[in-house]
């Protein structure tokens, strides 16, 4: 509660349930809450990093190290941990990957920003050395970075590699890596002004139980996890006439309630006649329009799947919307919302077949501009974390074709921006030179969990790595297998230039949003849910951060 004094007589301005928080003790609570994020997803980082088992409140499990994964599943319950959570839900959409290394960043930022505060430097001051440093940084990440072809099939199986390297996919990485490539390169246009653009909205991803991550392939044109509707229908067709329909094939129902009062059973025949007389002219409309195979989003009636099987027509029901959409990139044909209106025009020709043992219907265009990926994994866990990983190795492989740069892994990059930053802190006055070089030692963070998540002695490797670099090694990065200092560059543990940017961007402005407050004022509990828990105790810990957080 707070109080202003008005003509001798306090006047309240805030409930009694409300909390405020104030000046340094309010910097304390938000980079707590901050770095305890940052802190909770550092021990996944890396080819030897450590998985998180996410149990939500249905008792459905994750078991992954993918770190916007992590920090979406656990029950977050913090304004500014929140906001944390953003940066890495922004480098996901952004670029891909790097997320645990982005918040991993923000949160040493902060922790080094801490102790500037406390020798008394002003937030104002740190947080404009953060963004001159940021600048720099990104800058100096064009400078370090190879240009690379998009036809460079070898360095973009090496960006896919690094990308999988310590998830689920690494053990089947070579014959995954090759597939990734293949895919993104798949669906590669070349715009007119030289740029290449990657169409991800034609590449799909299907995954299945049973077998090994070795087994998974590559396949040209949809993948539809479906049955047929009806047992006598065909299943084959070389070149088929295929309809993509987002209508019911069914009998059209009342708006609103009705109820019929029948005298006899004749009238109850008629009835029934007219429901069967318009589901037949729904069949012939398709029959009509030339149509052999159905891929319906909606419902078929019973009575409409004997007829079409009667016309020798396949149709499938309930396909998903993601798969319709999918199929129409593929086969080049419209999806229609209203059998009334249908055409021959809306037909696109395709080849189908099924596959009885893998339940999947293969579908492919005459002139197909779409890829499915199908992953394999053992068990439902296995081929989920899979999935995660394939999927941020498209992200990166796409991001690198798009931009045309790489950058050498290991913690290289971030060394050797480390190294031109202490040498540009030289040239900044003021205190802010003190922020500068506090980003510096920041960056450091990565290669020094690279070494401690490996068991490696983390003073060791950072001192040699900094010796590399002053020598002009600008590539010299960690091998956390065989703990050393190696080219990183030579050694085929390479990252997208796009990605380490976004990182660095992401993470400086998240941590000098932090810096920003000084003052914290909630109408009750300082947590976004409002729950019963005492959250709001300043300079306290995560603030509420839900039953997983204090398992991090």
């Amino acid at each position: 509660m707070s109080q202003r004094m008005q003509q001798g007589q306090p006047m309240i301005i805030m409930g009694e349930d409300a909390q405020r928080v104030q000046d340094k003790d309010a910097q304390e609570y938000n980079i707590s809450a901050a770095r305890g994020v940052a802190e909770s997803v550092r021990s996944t980082l890396g080819p030897k990093g450590m998985d998180k088992m996410l149990v939500d409140s249905m008792g459905d499990v994750t078991i992954t190290n993918d770190g916007v994964t992590i920090l979406q599943t656990m029950d977050i319950d913090n304004p500014t941990a929140e906001m944390v959570v953003e940066v890495a839900e922004t480098q996901e959409d952004e670029a891909g990957d790097g997320t645990t290394s982005a918040v991993a960043i923000a949160g040493e930022l902060l922790k080094n920003a801490e102790d500037l505060l406390e020798q008394d430097i002003h937030p104002t001051a740190v947080i404009k050395g953060f963004n001159l440093a940021s600048e720099y940084a990104r800058e100096q990440v064009d400078e370090v970075a190879t240009a690379v072809d998009p036809d460079d099939t070898e360095t973009l199986r090496n960006v896919a590699e690094t990308s999988m390297t310590g998830k689920g996919a690494e053990l089947d990485k070579d014959t995954l890596a090759d597939l990734v490539v293949r895919a993104v390169q798949g669906v590669t246009i070349a715009a007119d002004d030289g740029s290449h653009v990657v169409d991800l909205a034609n590449l799909n991803i299907e995954t299945r139980t049973g077998r090994a991550a070795g087994a998974s392939r590559l396949l040209t044109g949809a993948a539809i996890d479906k049955d047929p509707v009806h047992e006598d229908m065909p299943t084959d067709f070389e070149s088929a006439n295929v309809l993509l329909l987002n209508d019911p094939i069914e009998v059209e129902e009342a708006d609103v309630d009705t109820s019929v009062n029948v005298d006899s059973p004749d009238q109850l025949q008629k009835f029934l006649d007219q429901e069967e007389e318009q589901l037949r002219e729904k069949v012939d409309r398709i029959v009509e329009s030339g149509a052999d195979v159905v891929f319906c989003q909606k419902g078929i009636d019973d009575l409409a799947q004997h007829y079409l099987a009667k016309e020798g027509i396949l149709a499938v029901r309930r396909t998903k919307k993601s798969d319709l959409t999918f199929l129409k990139n593929v086969l080049g044909a419209p999806i229609v919302t209203d059998l009334d209106s249908l055409t021959a025009d809306d037909l696109a020709v395709g080849s189908v077949e099924r596959d009885d043992d893998e339940e999947l219907f293969y579908v492919e265009g005459e002139d197909s501009h779409g890829v499915t990926l199908l992953l394999y994994g053992t068990t439902e866990h296995v081929v989920d974390e899979l999935e995660r990983g394939i999927q941020d190795a498209i992200d990166v492989v796409s991001t690198t074709v798009s931009d045309g740069r790489t950058l050498p892994g290991g913690g290289a990059v971030e060394v050797e921006l480390a190294r031109r930053l202490r040498d540009y802190a030289d040239s900044v006055e003021g205190r802010e030179q003190l922020a500068v070089e506090a980003f510096a030692d920041s960056l450091e963070l990565i290669p020094r969990v690279l070494a401690e998540n490996a068991g490696l002695d983390a003073i060791d490797l950072l001192v040699d790595l900094r010796a590399a670099h002053e020598s002009g090694d600008q590539n010299a990065g960690l091998d956390v297998f065989a703990g050393e200092v190696v080219d990183t560059a030579d050694a085929g543990v390479v990252e997208t230039a796009h990605a380490k940017e976004q990182a660095i961007a992401s993470a400086a402005e998240a941590a000098n949003l932090v810096l920003k407050i000084d003052d914290i004022i909630s109408a009750g509990d300082l947590s976004t849910a409002g729950g019963d828990d005492e959250g709001g105790a300043p300079a306290g810990g995560m603030g509420g951060m839900g039953g997983m957080g204090g398992a991090m």
